[in-house]
């Protein structure tokens, strides 16, 4: 009898020390796969669509930049707060170099990275 109450000890612990490591941010880290080009560009467009229908409230489409910013906030939250949040995208402006920082920082949250390098990652 107290064999099996052993052999049961043993495979609860066994069981609970894989979900433990299942659970680490390594672990979870290491098995999470980079979003792709066209999982976002889907995820843009339900973005816009969103933002079209009026669930972003009326700052989101009183013009095409305003609709813009808030697609990025939309599409990454995490990304748009590190990239564009202190200086949102203007009329008419074309920022290549915000625009490469936000995408790695999707890229880099979409694997669970740190985030804290993607400031200054691509100036010129």
């Amino acid at each position: 009898m107290a064999s099996i109450h052993n052999s049961q000890k043993i495979v609860l612990f066994v069981i609970f020390s894989l979900l433990f490591l299942s659970s680490s941010p390594t672990v979870l880290a290491k098995s999470r796969r980079p979003i792709s080009d066209a999982e976002i560009r889907e995820k843009k467009l339900q973005c816009y669509a969103d933002i079209e229908s009026g669930l972003w409230g009326q700052k989101c489409i009183a013009t095409a930049v305003d609709k813009e910013n808030c697609a990025l906030q939309c599409l990454s939250p995490v990304c748009y707060e590190r990239v564009y949040q202190s200086d949102p995208l203007e009329e008419g402006e074309k920022d290549t170099v915000r625009s490469q920082e936000y995408k790695y920082c999707m890229h880099k949250h979409s694997l669970g990275q740190s985030l804290d390098d993607i400031k200054a990652s691509f100036e010129w």
